[in-house]
């Protein structure tokens, strides 16, 4: 049985980590499959953006399989290009991914949902990173994009204390976009993938790339990098689109050139 489902719906793509009997753990099958997936995401022109959720209503993604994962993270300790590249550390995908947090995010499983551009949340979702209680610190993105979203202050406190963060918690502190009931969660996920899919392609690619790679900048070389990809949108086939569908009063049909 496959650990990722990957399926094409219209313009978006989903993702569902597909083991609920054990809470859709990480693997490094798992991996592996996301990885291959990932990049059919970002080949395909026809898909424009992407949603990441778990099986089943109890979690989203309860972090590492002891059994498999540590293993295999331990044997690729000095053979590093040997461990599958990801959305947490490697893998820069290029279209915007939102995360339909269903229920526990822990540990890496938190790390997944902290990679996405967008996230949101059920009511019953749960943030927490347990590695300070393993020995361990978050090794997939935690310590390093929590204090981006939250807060250095509030991310110590989360990582430092072990803290199970619900919901309305993760929604108060930004580490969520929106809460909604847990029936409602797909819909609204789909809601926004295609708000987001029936803008230019190109456009909402550039702002990714601007924000992602400028927020690490200092302000002049981020106001540089904004400058340069705009540059290059004004000769796309999609700005003439808008251009000409704004004066002719009608929707703009976007191709992605």
């Amino acid at each position: 049985m496959s650990e990722l489902l990957y399926e094409k719906k219209g313009k978006i793509a989903v993702f569902t980590m597909n083991n609920p009997d054990k809470l859709n753990v990480i693997t490094p099958t798992l991996l592996f499959e996301m990885r291959d997936a990932m990049y059919d995401y970002m080949e395909d022109t026809e898909l424009y953006c992407g949603i990441i959720t778990g099986a089943g209503e109890k979690s989203f993604c309860a972090g590492a399989d002891i059994k498999e994962y540590m293993p295999f993270v331990k044997s690729t300790l000095d053979t590093p290009w040997k461990f599958p590249d990801t959305i947490m550390r490697g893998l820069y995908v290029t279209k915007p991914l939102i995360a339909a947090v269903n229920g526990y995010a822990y540990g890496g499983g938190g790390e997944i949902a902290l990679a996405c551009d967008l996230r949101i949340a059920s009511e019953n979702a749960t943030f927490r990173w347990p590695e300070a209680s393993l020995g361990i610190i978050p090794r997939l993105g935690g310590t390093q994009r929590l204090p981006r979203l939250v807060g250095y202050g509030r991310a110590m406190e989360i990582l430092m204390t072990n803290e199970k963060v619900d919901a309305n918690e993760a929604l108060r502190i930004g580490l969520v976009n929106k809460v909604v009931p847990k029936e409602e969660l797909m819909t609204a996920a789909f809601e926004m993938a295609e708000r987001i899919a029936s803008l230019a392609p190109l456009s909402i690619q550039g702002i990714k790339k601007s924000m992602y790679y400028g927020t690490e900048m200092p302000l002049a070389d981020g106001l540089t990098l904004e400058n340069d990809i705009c540059k290059k949108l004004y000769s796309t086939e999609d700005h003439q689109e808008a251009r000409q569908a704004f004066m002719e009063k009608r929707k703009p049909e976007y191709k992605g050139r």
